[in-house]
């Protein structure tokens, strides 16, 4: 995810050459993506070559988590995990971090390749000596961006150890909301629809949706149009058409909604310190549905409130 909430359209984030330089050094040559600021402007692909591109950067990026997964648990720092992460990346993948040197105007850059929020951080933790315990659930937001110049992004939430019951219920009604925002998505919908089932089913188990930060279109470029926001009104806003990528990524808290940001100017918390969950997929617009890009052999199955539903080519959730 890593962006700069649901105004991210009027201030649409830039690398900074003197900041990501000597990053780069670090990895083989790679034709490096022009970051810019596409401001109404909507990822839609049609070539076979970009969509076959974006299961590429989707499936890489559902692989750096499954690979770090074994190493969540108590005693590890968040930075360690980013370390995992950052060496699987450069070294195996031959991907770039895109959240590491990332800075959008008037922000530091980002210091860490992967985003590690823990319990009441809402997004954009930053990883480092934080050790992580035993009831702690933390989200690793995880975007490479291949040789090629695709982007994939998605996010996990893990559980540390013996977990409350309430972090349990939390972390499974986030998962629902994306799933269930998921299942909106084909030709003809609107972005609304999106929203509406998301914030319907997050309020109606006692959460609340955080409303400044939001999905976004994704593809050459890390955050463009459309703006997805996670509450809405159904048959409101863009009508999705065949060929568009964007994320569903909904960030739900136990308590209530509204954030704060720590002076790092990086990490949002929940105000009222209640716990907070998030999940996230990159999604392709099919002729007939929705494709998951970002799926890989440990990714969690759909739960049952979106049985059947065809998500991957000549696959459904059975």
């Amino acid at each position: 995810m890593l962006g700069v909430g649901k105004w991210e359209r009027k201030h649409s984030p830039k690398h900074q050459k003197s900041g990501i330089c000597l990053f780069f050094r670090q990895f083989p040559p790679v034709k490096i993506p022009q970051v810019v600021d596409n401001q109404g402007m909507n990822s839609v692909f049609t070539a076979e070559k970009d969509i076959q591109g974006m299961r590429e950067a989707g499936r890489l990026a559902s692989e750096v988590l499954d690979h770090v997964a074994p190493h969540v648990k108590a005693g590890v720092t968040t930075g360690e995990l980013d370390r995992i992460c950052h060496e699987y990346m450069r070294d195996v993948q031959k991907t770039i971090p895109a959240p590491l040197n990332y800075q959008p105007p008037g922000y530091p850059p980002f210091p860490a390749s992967i985003c590690t929020s823990v319990n009441d951080v809402i997004c954009h933790g930053i990883p480092g000596e934080k050790v992580l315990k035993s009831g702690d659930v933390v989200n690793l937001d995880i975007t490479v961006i291949t040789q090629d110049g695709y982007y994939g992004d998605t996010s996990r939430m893990f559980m540390v150890g013996d977990v409350s019951v309430m972090a349990k219920r939390l972390t499974q009604i986030t998962f629902e909301c994306m799933w269930l925002g998921i299942a909106q998505v084909k030709p003809g919908a609107s972005l609304g629809d999106i929203g509406h089932v998301i914030q319907t089913h997050a309020e109606k188990a006692g959460y609340s949706v955080v409303r400044e930060y939001c999905g976004h279109g994704i593809g050459k470029v890390f955050h463009q149009d459309p703006q997805i926001l996670h509450y809405g009104r159904p048959g409101t806003g863009e009508k999705l058409q065949a060929g568009m990528t964007f994320t569903i990524e909904p960030m739900i808290n136990a308590g209530r909604r509204e954030i704060r940001t720590m002076p790092d100017q990086w990490t949002v918390k929940t105000k009222d310190r209640s716990l907070s969950a998030q999940w996230e997929h990159t999604l392709l617009v099919t002729q007939t549905g929705v494709e998951v890009l970002t799926w890989s052999e440990g990714s969690n199955p759909p739960p049952e409130c979106v049985k059947g539903l065809v998500f991957r080519p000549s696959v459904a959730n059975a």
